[in-house]
């Protein structure tokens, strides 16, 4: 495991969107760990390099998902590193803690992974295949799950075509109650169009004791973040779900195709900015 440690002061442990000390107004958060999962192969991607190295607008698109963390103001920031770690270290800001997924199997291995480097209170888990997330974008759900008093919050979005997007399956109260896995979905499900982001505030040590507790009975055969959130209602807490409008915000990128994509709606806004 390899650490560099943080030298941000301590007054901006506890941060307000609006942008005054939490002291100040009663719209307070406070993120003790961004954790974000880059240990992808990106096989589609047709490179030796791994996924988050490839550059968006001149940059790897792991440091545009990392300046936007910063927006949120957390104690601590982990990145889960795996297929080609060495080759990811160089670009990684000082201030981040490192650690390493050996084997590639799912997103709450890769979370189980990182468990010794979380500090405990809420913690941010973001993609690292998602450049066009903005920190205003993440102070929103950070300041949504304040609000909400839930104990986890998923970032959800709507699409016209949400094949390969985990579906966001509601009660008849409109309450969260599980997230499926598209693969794992039944037809009835599949019809659903709200979807999974794969941005989640959710609380470190009770998701890495639900992790620890959860199988990989699935179609891939891997440990799924997803089944936080169904552990979590079992134990009682409550789960909120807050809905980005604009789902352009959160676009992973798997294929070279899709990299274009982003690169194109990336240059489109700093167009925008620069006007």
């Amino acid at each position: 495991m390899r650490r560099f440690e943080s030298c941000r002061p301590s007054f901006s442990r506890f941060f307000c969107p609006c942008g005054s000390l939490g002291v100040q107004c009663s719209l307070t958060y406070h993120i003790a760990t961004v954790l974000v999962l880059a240990a992808g192969q990106g096989k589609r991607m047709q490179s030796d390099l791994p996924k988050v190295v490839h550059q968006v607008c001149g940059r790897p698109m792991l440091l545009h998902v990392l300046a936007a963390a910063r927006a949120v103001h957390p104690d601590r920031i982990v990145v889960v590193l795996g297929h080609g770690y060495e080759k990811v270290l160089p670009f990684l800001p000082s201030d981040c803690v490192v650690a390493l997924q050996d084997r590639q199997l799912g997103t709450g291995h890769a979370v189980l992974a990182a468990a010794a480097e979380l500090l405990p209170g809420d913690m941010l888990v973001l993609p690292g295949d998602t450049p066009l997330v903005t920190g205003e974008a993440l102070a929103a759900l950070a300041r949504d799950h304040a609000q909400s008093g839930a104990t986890a919050t998923v970032l959800t979005m709507d699409l016209d075509d949400p094949t390969g997007y985990g579906r966001i399956v509601r009660g008849d109260d409109g309450s969260l109650l599980r997230i499926v896995e598209h693969r794992d979905a039944t037809e009835a499900e599949r019809a659903i169009v709200e979807v999974n982001s794969g941005m989640y505030i959710l609380p470190a040590v009770e998701s890495i004791e639900v992790l620890r507790a959860v199988g990989s009975d699935n179609d891939q055969q891997e440990i799924y973040l997803t089944d936080v959130i169904s552990g979590l209602r079992e134990r009682g807490r409550t789960v909120a779900a807050s809905k980005i409008a604009d789902p352009t915000l959160v676009l992973g990128v798997n294929t070279r195709e899709q990299l274009a994509e982003v690169e194109a709606i990336m240059m489109s806004r700093l167009g925008s900015a620069a006007w």
